[in-house]
């Protein structure tokens, strides 16, 4: 892990973050000694701006700073909008069984108490002022009813409160099993331009690194795409997607992701997107743009909190503006750019393994693999969960060190990008971000031409790229999604609709 740090501490964002982790990480580039002192939080990125203006950087390393300034923007945007999304961090980071508040003002955690018994004596204040003000409180009934009358006991004092039941078993045990493999899944991530605190930081809150891990709603993996969306990618797949595997995942995780961020500008809307959808995010961007917005971090992040707010104030009367975008979608960007500090953590603290890739040309079975390299079921099945029995012919087997006998590697990520992959994924990252033309049918044919040019390239992650992009515009071009965002936005009805709801909200502020 340390020497995926070589340029960690460059100015290429107002947050240190954790520096390339990908194949060209200690490349021998002398850049630091040109350049000022890394900035504090929250400082410009002139540094980075410089950085591209005096060295001359490879593709592959363009797209790695352009992408660490825009996820620095989104960083402040978030402390602008929603300052106290910090406090996720310690919702995946507590033992389950509890429910944390921590303050929606900068994140600050305040208390945590058991879901079961008196509150608050039977929790614990992190605040001293907090514990004397409520020390004679007594707080029961129902988990619901105790969470509410804490939030109304809680703000008069400290302002407005954020709570939620804790979920560190949720990621702590499988970080534990998985936590080594975290710089080989970062470097995937950064090969499709996705930086690994971001990307990894998605895979902890919907998966906890988990690739067996199924949701209620039968999501499955590392990124929790239902089965219906791999079965899609599977049939245009060129390579065999064990859906199990968390580093056959990766690929395909980073590059939806990316594509999304390519489509908005930025990863804020483009996490929500894969989380609440592609409809009822351009709603929030609608809504945003009729708030006076312009940047679509603003429009996507005001138009939530109008939804957010409507909600509160009527589901039944404003469903038509709102439909199913609810607290969850709109929390989950904060549950993301929270955990990038979690995940910084894990990589800091957890030695880390390489993985190599073998795409074997037969099934192999189990025995075969603990015969050729000694390792125990456990440790094969830890590198490959997927691993029952055999791997079939044509998909990929995972194992600390290369064995030739299985096949050639295929770990794109050990090697520089394919120079004709990262020429066009620049060009593509660098698309008009318009969220309003990518939803328009004349966009499909842009999107093609970059589809078959990814492919022309004959790499891996070039084939990746062009998989993902086709499911995209399956997605985008073969629904309705177009039409309802169109209909959404020329409604009268709508519009009406959102102007009432403007005014009902100022006056509950002001009865406030």
């Amino acid at each position: 892990m340390r020497e995926s740090r070589a340029l960690s501490l460059l100015p290429v964002v107002g947050l240190t973050l954790l520096g390339p982790v990908g194949a060209w990480a200690s490349a021998p580039v002398a850049i630091s000694a040109a350049l000022p002192q890394a900035p504090s939080a929250g400082g410009s990125i002139t540094g980075a701006v410089a950085l591209e203006s005096v060295v001359a950087l490879t593709d592959e390393q363009r797209i790695y700073y352009r992408m660490q300034r825009l996820l620095d923007r989104d960083f402040e945007a978030m402390r602008m909008h929603r300052p106290g999304y910090s406090f996720w961090r310690h919702v995946y980071s507590i033992p389950d069984g509890s429910v944390a508040f921590g303050s929606a003002q900068d994140g600050r955690l305040l208390g945590v108490f058991p879901t079961r018994g008196t509150w608050p004596r039977n929790g614990r204040w992190f605040e001293p002022s907090l514990e004397r003000t409520f020390a004679d409180t007594r707080i029961d009934g129902r988990l619901v009813e105790r969470r509410s009358r804490m939030e109304l006991l809680l703000e008069p004092v400290v302002g407005a409160v954020v709570h939620n039941e804790t979920r560190g078993e949720f990621l702590r045990p499988k970080a534990e099993r998985y936590g080594s493999f975290l710089r080989e899944w970062g470097a995937i991530y950064e090969r499709f331009g996705v930086p690994a605190e971001i990307g990894l930081a998605q895979a902890a809150v919907e998966s906890g690194f988990d690739g067996r891990i199924r949701s209620e709603a039968r999501a499955l993996g590392l990124c929790q795409w239902l089965d219906r969306n791999w079965n899609r990618m599977k049939q245009l797949a060129h390579f065999v997607i064990e859906g199990y595997n968390q580093t056959t995942q990766a690929p395909y995780c980073a590059a939806y992701l990316a594509i999304l961020t390519a489509r908005y500008g930025s990863f804020i809307p483009a996490l929500s997107e894969h989380h609440a959808g592609g409809t009822n995010v351009g709603r929030r961007v609608i809504n945003g743009e009729w708030l006076g917005a312009e940047d679509i971090r603003d429009q996507y992040l005001l138009g939530s909190r109008l939804a957010l707010d409507l909600r509160a104030l009527s589901t039944r009367r404003y469903r038509d503006l709102v439909r199913t975008y609810g607290p969850r979608s709109y929390r989950y960007a904060e549950m993301v750019f929270a955990n990038t500090e979690t995940v910084r953590g894990f990589m800091a603290d957890i030695e880390q393994e390489p993985i190599h890739a073998m795409r074997v040309a037969r099934s192999v079975p189990l025995e075969e693999v603990a015969a050729r390299t000694g390792l125990s079921v456990d440790e094969i099945r830890r590198f490959n969960p997927a691993l029952v029995r055999q791997v079939p012919r044509g998909a990929n087997l995972y194992l600390p060190s290369p064995v030739d006998d299985f096949g050639s590697d295929v770990a794109f990520w050990h090697r520089p990008a394919h120079t004709g992959f990262a020429a066009v994924l620049g060009e593509f990252l660098e698309l008009d971000p318009s969220a309003q033309s990518w939803d328009d049918l004349s966009f499909e044919p842009v999107l093609s031409e970059f589809q078959r040019r990814f492919e022309a390239t004959g790499s891996e992650e070039g084939q990746v790229m062009a998989t993902v992009l086709e499911y995209y515009m399956d997605e985008a071009f073969r629904s309705r999604r177009s039409a309802i965002l169109a209909e959404f936005r020329a409604s009268n009805a709508i519009r009406r609709l959102f102007e009432q709801g403007l005014e009902e909200r100022e006056e509950a502020a002001r009865r406030r």
